[in-house]
């Protein structure tokens, strides 16, 4: 069995520092390495009480609620407006008021998850960010939990850690679906 080797030692050969580094890291994380099983990583966002989890390649990017949103007459309520991001126009949706299960409310860790399609632009109000989520194959399950939340027809599955079940909302599955694509009222 060969010694470790001390980090102090590889300061001078740079590429084997960065590839002890990444072992360590590794291991620390559980011991899960390319070959033990493929890593699922997902946002966390909270939607009133509950929490739930979209693909990190359904996302764009995670932004604050912007300052200036123009209401858009004529369009459903949970339209909440278009916000001018970069040059760009972004509609901003209330994903809990489209949901039917009341609005969002004005607060300082509200933000908008921008949907990362192609063809539909869209930012998604939400309660909170929580941040990014890592989780194993092995901790996938096809049937989501029940939620409070009316958003099974969205829900891709859950991935569960112990007690705790994150159900999986489709970001994909969402904006395609001809209600939300229907946004005159």
């Amino acid at each position: 069995m060969s010694q470790p080797v001390s980090l102090r030692d590889l300061r001078d050969r740079p590429f084997e520092l960065l590839r002890e580094l990444e072992r360590r890291g590794r291991a620390a994380a559980g011991g899960r390495d390319g070959s033990a099983g493929r890593e699922w990583v997902g946002v966390a966002f909270r939607l009133g009480p509950e929490s739930f989890l979209v693909a990190r390649e359904e996302t764009r990017e995670v932004m604050s609620l912007p300052s200036s949103l123009t209401r858009v007459p004529g369009a459903r309520g949970w339209i909440r407006g278009l916000a001018n991001v970069r040059g760009q126009l972004l509609p901003v949706i209330d994903l809990r008021q489209y949901l039917g299960s009341g609005a969002t409310g004005a607060g300082r860790n509200v933000r908008v998850l921008v949907v990362n399609h192609r063809d539909i632009p869209a930012g998604l109000l939400v309660d909170e960010v929580l941040g990014f989520r890592r989780f194993a194959d092995a901790e996938f399950e096809q049937t989501p939990p029940p939620t409070l939340v009316r958003c099974e027809r969205y829900l891709a599955g859950a991935f569960r850690r112990e007690s705790e079940a994150w159900p999986v909302l489709s970001l994909k599955l969402l904006v395609e679906n001809p209600s939300f694509l229907q946004a005159a009222s």
